[in-house]
C-alpha cells in the first residue's frame, strides 16, 4: 500500500496534492483498494466550485457507490476526463493518472485541518 509524504489526506480517504495554489484530488490507495474494482466516476460536466467537506461526486465500484468530498474549497480548473474512458487508472495509479479534479485553492489553511501521512497511516491501521 503506498502512502506519499507530499500529500495531505482526509477521514473519508481523499487525497490533496499542493503545487502553488492548485490542489490536485483523489481517493486514496487504500480507499481504492476497499472498494475494489472502479468502474465509473461521476463528476457534474457544469462542476465549477467545490467546498471543503461537500460532496463534489460520486465514484462506483464493484462492490458499492460512495460520496467524494472535498478536501479543500476552491474554483475546479480540471476535471480528469479521462477517466470517463478509463476509471480503472483510480485502481492502477491512484496517486498519478487516476487523480480526479484539480481546484484553484481559495483558502489554504483549510490544509491544516487535513492529515498528515502519519496520521493516515494510523487511521487506517497501517
Amino acid at each position: 500500500m503506498n502512502f506519499p509524504a507530499d500529500l495531505k489526506y482526509t477521514t473519508d480517504h481523499e487525497w490533496v496534492r499542493v503545487e502553488g495554489n492548485i490542489g490536485t484530488i483523489g481517493v486514496t490507495d487504500h480507499a481504492q483498494g476497499e472498494l475494489g474494482d472502479v468502474v465509473y466516476l461521476d463528476v457534474s460536466d457544469s462542476i465549477t466550485n467545490i467546498t471543503a467537506g461537500e460532496s463534489f461526486g460520486s465514484i462506483e465500484a464493484v462492490k458499492t457507490v460512495a460520496d467524494l468530498f472535498a478536501p479543500i474549497s476552491g474554483k475546479v480548473v480540471d476535471v480528469n476526463r479521462g477517466l470517463n474512458d478509463s476509471p480503472e487508472q483510480v485502481n492502477n495509479d491512484a496517486y498519478g493518472e487516476g487523480w480526479i479534479i484539480k481546484v484553484e485553492m481559495s483558502d489554504p489553511s483549510e490544509l491544516d485541518s487535513l492529515l498528515t501521512v502519519d496520521a493516515y497511516k494510523e487511521l487506517v491501521g497501517h
